[in-house]
């Protein structure tokens, strides 16, 4: 439902309420955990992976939206989250599956939504409510199920303008700062795996989590690298301490102008020579390092399906990606980077986004660091992009024979 006079909408006190700080409304049936919840509301366009978005710590304060109509058909497993808790704030679906069918199955969506208390909501037009966010583009909202649609007050239902006012009263996610919210507090480690597991590594990494996915240590493991994965608030002595050969930034939620402990940590790394590898949130990151402003896309990318072009070979790749900033860097030349009169020497676009031409990576010339806007990792796919883990192992193994035969 939507109606441009939230006070003539009707609902009942079974059913769940979706409200957008624009008064548009949507009445449909609660999905989850039932209650409220906030957060700025986005969409996803991949077609499966649920259970990986849930979990995608780059999600966090985030209500998702799923454009595909049928959710929950596999259930969820132990093998596929990305972290050890759902982050997104709340969900959006159409169709919710009344069953659930594949082997590795250990219970329904439903039942973990509400075992991990996130509110939900279903059989609404999410088609509707997607072309309405790609054309004004993200914003706050709320959900409100159960005795939240109960005014404490009267003990009346709740007026749809008291949910609205609600909503415009959180936080945008323009401003915000996410990353220690996600971040692991203890380092831990990651050995090398597969072919590579009980050998002595090749390779050293450091990954700075500021909301890492599981399986991007998994894929620097299966090419042979031990990764000590480590919190956001280390220091650049403490990195140092870990001898590493290669240092990578992950993804992770927020704004990146609100990150300017990590961009200085990041001027560190690069200052000393380390190969460098970053992902999203990483990417932005080395943007702002290298003297590059970011800024807020309108609805952003998020979905296992958008289509990059790498500018270094011409290839195109389908990829996974989810962010809602990117960086403002000139598409084309090699530029100097601009931070310290071009003391990072030259820079350029690597891959842009084909959809609307966004920067989707970032490749330094004299000193060894790149980074990508999007998820090479590929959980739940595709793995075009597995690649980019090999050139960070190429990267770190020439830096590491420099050394070697200075």
């Amino acid at each position: 439902m939507n109606q441009n006079d939230s006070e003539a909408v009707d609902f009942s006190l079974d059913d769940a309420v979706l409200v957008l700080e624009d008064g548009q409304v949507y009445v449909g049936e609660p999905y989850g955990a039932i209650g409220t919840t906030h957060g700025e509301i986005v969409f996803t366009t991949g077609m499966t992976g649920y259970q990986e978005t849930l979990t995608d710590p780059s999600y966090d304060r985030q209500i998702v939206v799923q454009t595909f109509p049928h959710i929950g058909n596999t259930g969820i497993n132990k093998e596929d989250p990305e972290s050890s808790r759902i982050w997104v704030a709340g969900y959006v679906v159409r169709d919710p599956s009344p069953n659930v069918s594949n082997w590795r199955a250990t219970g329904s969506l439903d039942d973990d939504l509400t075992d991990n208390g996130i509110v939900g909501i279903s059989n609404i037009d999410t088609r509707k409510l997607v072309r309405h966010l790609r054309s004004a583009g993200v914003m706050r909202a709320g959900i409100f199920s159960g005795d939240a649609l109960i005014d404490s007050g009267t003990g009346k239902p709740r007026t749809v303008a008291s949910m609205i006012d609600e909503v415009r009263g959180i936080p945008q996610m323009k401003g915000m700062s996410l990353y220690d919210e996600v971040s692991t507090e203890q380092m831990y480690t990651i050995e090398p795996c597969g072919q590579f597991e009980g050998k002595e590594p090749l390779f050293t990494v450091a990954a700075v989590d500021l909301g890492i996915k599981g399986m991007t240590p998994h894929r620097m493991a299966e090419r042979g690298c031990r990764v000590h994965v480590v919190p956001s608030t280390i220091t650049f002595k403490e990195l140092e301490d870990l001898h590493p050969d290669g240092v990578f930034f992950s993804n992770g939620p927020g704004d990146p102008e609100q990150a300017d402990p990590e961009v200085n940590l990041l001027r560190q790394v690069l200052d000393a020579g380390h190969p460098f590898f970053g992902i999203c949130f990483g990417n932005q990151l080395l943007g702002r390092a290298l003297g590059f402003g970011t800024y807020k896309l309108k609805f952003g990318h998020r979905g296992v399906n958008q289509p990059v072009k790498d500018l270094t070979t011409g290839k195109v790749e389908i990829t996974a990606h989810n962010h809602g900033f990117a960086v403002d860097a000139p598409v084309g030349q090699p530029v100097d980077a601009p931070y310290g009169d071009g003391k990072y020497g030259k820079v350029f676009v690597s891959h842009i986004d084909l959809n609307d031409n966004v920067v989707e990576g970032l490749q330094c010339e004299d000193i060894p660091a790149f980074s990508v806007q999007y998820h090479p990792e590929a959980a739940a796919g595709p793995h075009d992009a597995s690649y980019l883990f090999d050139r960070f192992v190429e990267l770190m193994r020439s830096a590491k024979e420099e050394n070697a035969n200075a």
